[in-house]
């Protein structure tokens, strides 16, 4: 495979990599756009980083204030020593929204940061304009996705230049996406001091007391206001679209869309077809207004 560094997937907008304090967490960010438009937030999956969302920073910094977010122990961003589970990370998002002077904005989370944005959507109703949850994490107690959610995560950060690689490609239809750059981005963030000690936090949600008392149910995800798309495929290896279709159904006025021949990271395999999907949803209103 020729080499292909991630940056180059960045080459229409000017970008910035900034850190905030969020309530006493320094917090890492990237991002995009023109700082007065609307504001969009992507938020990545479980052990992940903003990297994840690299290929869709041009095509929606065009349009909206565009920021990847690096949320409470991931990444970049510190790591305290506190329970991370839902309250924790939707105050952190709010704390960092605060510390970039942003009210309100659109949400897009892949994986765990679907769950947050859905868990912030039903708690900040006001903050939030346009929700879409992509191949959202936490409607489900499924024991053998969980352990290995657990498992392969742990692993790459007990021994990253082994397990790292594996673990990405688990994610995708097409293993052969996962580059080295890639790979070698999150071994750098895996083999940060006090990681080792993190992971253990983050993966709380993969054990099946704290997932329940997190878990998103019909209950609580009935009462989300803001205008939803779920964007689900055909090879999630974590859920089916049946699951997607769940989801999708608990949540009023909810859009659903399936992207064929993609896995757990659609945004990334096919940015192209993600990009447009998003972005049709994300300036639907703009759109209506121009008509």
């Amino acid at each position: 495979m020729t080499y292909q560094s991630l940056w180059t997937d960045v080459h229409r907008s000017s970008f910035e990599q900034g850190f905030v304090d969020a309530n006493g967490v320094r917090t890492r960010y990237i991002r995009a756009g023109d700082p007065d438009g609307p504001a969009l937030i992507f938020l990545h999956g479980t052990g992940g980083h903003a990297e994840a969302f690299l290929r869709n920073l041009d095509a929606h910094a065009a349009h909206f204030n565009t920021y990847l977010i690096d949320y409470l122990g991931h990444g970049w961003t510190e790591k305290p020593e506190i329970d991370y589970e839902m309250p924790q990370y939707c105050q952190h998002l709010a704390d960092t929204m605060d510390a970039l002077g942003i009210e309100h904005a659109s949400i897009c989370g892949e994986s765990m940061g679907g769950w947050i944005a859905a868990w912030f959507a039903i708690h900040y109703p006001d903050r939030v304009d346009r929700l879409i949850l992509n191949t959202m994490g936490g409607a489900t107690m499924n024991p053998e996705v969980m352990k290995t959610v657990y498992d392969k995560t742990l692993a790459a950060v007990e021994s990253p230049a082994t397990h790292t690689k594996p673990r990405l490609e688990w994610l995708m239809a097409d293993p052969s996406v996962v580059t080295d750059d890639l790979v070698a981005c999150r071994e750098r963030i895996y083999s940060q001091p006090g990681m080792k000690e993190a992971i253990k936090r983050i993966l709380c949600l993969q054990v099946e007391e704290p997932r329940r008392r997190n878990l998103m149910t019909e209950d609580n995800m009935s009462r989300i206001k803001a205008p939803t798309l779920v964007v689900w495929t055909s090879k999630d290896p974590t859920a089916s679209t049946d699951v997607g279709k769940m989801i999708a159904g608990w949540i009023p006025g909810a859009q659903f869309t399936v992207m064929e021949n993609c896995g757990h990271w659609p945004q990334y395999e096919k940015p192209d077809e993600y990009n447009a999907i998003c972005l049709d949803f994300l300036l639907e209103d703009r759109e209506k207004a121009a008509a």
